[in-house]
């Protein structure tokens, strides 16, 4: 599930669209590029999340799998370009 983009279902922040940076068991790391940067993601419980079907791009989904350095700014275009992508849509 790393790299994909996820919406918390629980919690003060419900409703916030997150990108998962690792997995551990149960738990998801969350990362939102602004409060939650990548290298301070919030750790979440997966059946407290909704996974989406989308996914942030090839490079940056490689650096979060190998470990690389992920800026918060990668982070922050990610969401954003989901987002403009979910307005295109809502509006046809």
């Amino acid at each position: 599930m790393t790299g994909r983009f996820a919406v918390s279902l629980a919690g003060h922040d419900r409703g916030v669209l997150y990108v998962i940076v690792a997995e551990e068991g149960d738990f998801v790391y969350l990362s939102d590029g602004r409060l939650r940067p990548p290298d301070r993601p919030k750790k979440k419980r997966k059946k407290h999340i909704q996974p989406m079907k989308a996914e942030v791009d090839r490079e940056l989904r490689t650096k979060l799998s190998t470990g690389g350095t992920v800026r918060p700014e990668e982070i922050r275009y990610a969401i954003k370009q989901t987002k403009i992508v979910e307005e295109i849509y809502v509006k046809e």
